[in-house]
């Protein structure tokens, strides 16, 4: 081969290299940058772990020693709180400190956001229990995620005596739910557990109509769930704080209290609920 030809063919070879790397950088920038499916968004969620450590939040005991619940069954008491990111996020600690100034308690947080009850929903409300140590008082905060997520709803059934425990309804809400109340009563079987219902959303009709068909993938409307959560704490006697209808937030207000997602509260909502969380959690009614 001739010394030109050469040249010209080291340039090709070149050429063909460059092409290769440049294009596998731009496909590798391109699967950096591309939205995650869903798969991908769950398998990341089931990576996180709660982080106890940096969710505690102590009372201001000026506030506590004037507080009227001193005189209540729970007041002084250690809570640890279990839930999705409506537990977790920088804005729920206004209504978390509201519960300790005025219940003189130490309030801990597992909850991770995207969890819920079923196994299959996030670092779910099962591994979170797992995790966690012995309190006085646990409480079991509903988000909306096994709902959009369309996990499976279940019934009261799931996962107790009547079906054997058996493992395979851990998927399911109630399967999670109830999971959740043995677990805890195995850890300290003179533990308090006090459930929150989901909160209403208001990013669709189906999330704050009560009265709405529009069910999820798996068939069943969102307020199907909640009362699959008070079906739940019926069965097991667990005290209830229905957060669906008694907090007054509603599609000519909401604004006040939620974010532009309108599912997430700012720190006004949290204000809003914080003084009714409190008032139920100093005795559990």
């Amino acid at each position: 081969m001739k010394t030109a030809d050469k040249h010209v063919a080291r340039k090709i070879i070149l050429c063909m290299i460059l092409f290769i790397v440049g294009n596998s950088g731009v496909f590798a920038q391109d699967q950096e940058h591309r939205p995650m499916t869903q798969e991908e968004v769950q398998a990341w969620l089931r990576t996180r772990n709660p982080e106890p450590e940096k969710h505690v939040l102590r009372p201001n005991a000026k506030v506590a020693r004037r507080s009227p619940y001193r005189g209540c069954k729970n007041f002084g008491k250690r809570i640890a709180v279990f839930g999705g990111s409506l537990s977790v996020n920088p804005e729920s600690d206004v209504a978390k400190q509201i519960w300790a100034d005025m219940l003189g308690a130490e309030v801990t947080t597992y909850g991770v956001g995207g969890a819920g009850f079923s196994s299959e929903q996030g670092c779910t409300l099962q591994r979170q229990v797992d995790t966690a140590g012995v309190f006085d008082i646990y409480v079991l905060w509903a988000s909306t995620n096994d709902y959009t997520n369309s996990r499976k709803c279940g019934t009261w059934k799931d996962y107790t005596v009547l079906d054997g425990y058996d493992e395979t309804k851990l998927v399911t809400q109630c399967g999670g739910i109830n999971y959740c109340i043995r677990r805890i009563l195995e850890k300290n079987p003179q533990a308090e557990i006090y459930f929150f219902t989901s909160l209403r959303f208001f990013g669709n009709d189906a999330g704050h109509n009560p009265f709405t068909q529009e069910p999820n993938r798996s068939g069943k409307t969102f307020a199907d769930y909640i009362q699959a959560q008070k079906d739940c704490c019926a069965y097991h006697g667990i005290p209830v704080l229905d957060q669906y209808n008694l907090q007054g937030i509603n599609e000519y207000n909401y604004q006040q209290f939620y974010k532009e997602d309108k599912l997430h509260m700012t720190e006004e909502g949290y204000r809003r609920i914080g003084p009714v969380q409190a008032a139920f959690l100093a005795n559990g009614r």
